[in-house]
This record gives C-alpha cells, structure tokens and sequence, in this order.
C-alpha cells in the first residue's frame, strides 16, 4: 500500500482534466491518494473528477480549497458555507473521504482551514486583485478571522491516533516559514492569503511525521520542527516549470 498526494489540480483547465482521466485504471488500485484542494469551483467537476480518481485508487481523501468554495458558478447556492455543504455532498457521492483513515501503520488526517491574516495584511493591490473576495460570498458580518476560526473547529477534536506514522493535510498553509525566502514580490504580496497559524497547532497534537498542503503552487519538500512539510502542486498549465505535473509517493508500506 502507498500513499500518494497532489494538489491543485484545477480541473477547470481541459488539459488538467485529460490528465486526471489519463491515470492508469491499474496502477493504483491498493493505494490512497491525498488530494489537498483546488480541485474545481464547478460541483459538478467535482464531484466527477473524485468519482474519476476514486475508481483508480483504493482511498481518495480530500479538502477543499479556496477555489472549491467560490459561488459564481453554481446556482442556488446561498454563501461560501452553504457551498461547503454541497460540496461534503459531491464528495460522498464521488466515492471520496473527508475523514480521518487508519491503513495499516499510518493515519491519514484531513484539516480543514481557510486564512486569516496571520501572515500579514492584506495591501490595497491585494484586494484588487485576490479572486476569492469577489468569488466566495460569507455572511454579513464575517470576518476571515472567523471564517478560518469555523473551519479550524471544525477538525476538532484533533488527538493523536495510535498508528506509528500520521500524516496530515490541508489545502492552507500552516506555517509562513514554509515560503521559500527567495519568493518574489508578488508571492510575498499574497503571504497574508496564504493559510493560518492555527493550523500548525493542530497539527502537532496530531502527532503528524508529515504535513500535506497546497494553495501556493510553489512545490516544496522541507522539515520544519521534525515535520517533513510537502506541497506537491499540479497547478495552471503554464506553471509546468515550477510544478511537477505528476503525483508524489509520500509513504509505502511493504
């Protein structure tokens, strides 16, 4: 059994889809595959798109992202958190898991998450520009803060499984430090979109050996306070020379 991982597959792009229904229907069939967000903002993608992976892989366990809750597309959807709810639905109906799983020796933890401006505030550009203040719709009133705060409680209560090794997973990042220092001016300008400080709390009472993320399409293997934190992100089309377009074997158990 393996487990494999990748994010941001954005499936909204053609070539990214072909990619997903390219997958070998054989290959995979005893492994699990952890999918860390980004997957499309369309329902019915993604709901298609998990039932597409969940036939060649044993497990598919997934987060959303930012992208997964923006409300533009879908009808009938009343705010960001209403289109979580609809998407905890096509995940169940694609064959997908949202929840902790135990395979062997390891445990596999999804977190939910979202950014609050832990890693700095947003500049004026910022808020021209950043897609999910224009696409997500929250109630009046609620802050990112609160957003993130909502999603974080909503992985609780987090302890530590028995399994050896755990790995855990958002599509947010949970540490600014994961950035690599030579980012350039216009990453750094989305650091306060990046993730939450609140997430790495949880993940060390989880006990997790390793950290899955996304969102920041910069693909990064690095330890961190004896966590090995990995982003394997598939990303846009034109990104393939800072994205590795395949998936990453993060554990095999013989």
């Amino acid at each position: 059994m393996r487990v494999f991982t990748i994010s941001d597959l954005h499936v909204d792009y053609r070539e990214n889809g072909r990619w997903v229904e390219a997958l070998s229907l054989a290959d995979f069939t005893n492994d699990a595959l952890i999918l860390a967000g980004d997957l499309s903002d369309s329902l019915p993608r993604i709901e298609k798109n998990l039932s597409l992976l969940a036939t060649r892989f044993r497990h598919v366990l997934y987060v959303p992202g930012n992208h997964d809750l923006w409300v533009l597309r879908d009808k009938g959807i009343a705010d960001s958190f209403d289109k979580f709810s609809h998407v905890q639905n096509a995940v169940r109906n694609g064959g997908a898991l949202m929840q902790p799983l135990d395979l062997g020796a390891v445990s596999i933890v999804p977190l939910l998450s979202w950014y609050d401006y832990s890693f700095g505030q947003p500049s004026d550009e910022l808020k021209r520009r950043w897609m999910d203040y224009r696409a997500c719709r929250w109630p009046d009133g609620t802050s990112e803060r609160s957003v993130a705060e909502r999603f974080i409680e909503m992985n609780e209560p987090v302890s530590r499984p028995a399994n050896p090794v755990v790995i855990t997973f958002s599509h947010f990042m949970p540490r600014i430090g994961l950035m690599p220092t030579f980012a350039p001016p216009r990453s750094r300008m989305l650091f306060p979109v990046l993730g939450t400080e609140l997430l790495d709390a949880q993940i060390r009472r989880a006990g997790s050996s390793i950290h899955i993320y996304g969102h920041s399409h910069i693909n990064r293997r690095v330890t961190r306070d004896g966590i090995l934190y990995v982003n394997n992100a598939f990303g846009y089309p034109n990104e393939a020379r800072f994205t590795a377009k395949k998936l990453l074997c993060i554990y095999e158990e013989s």
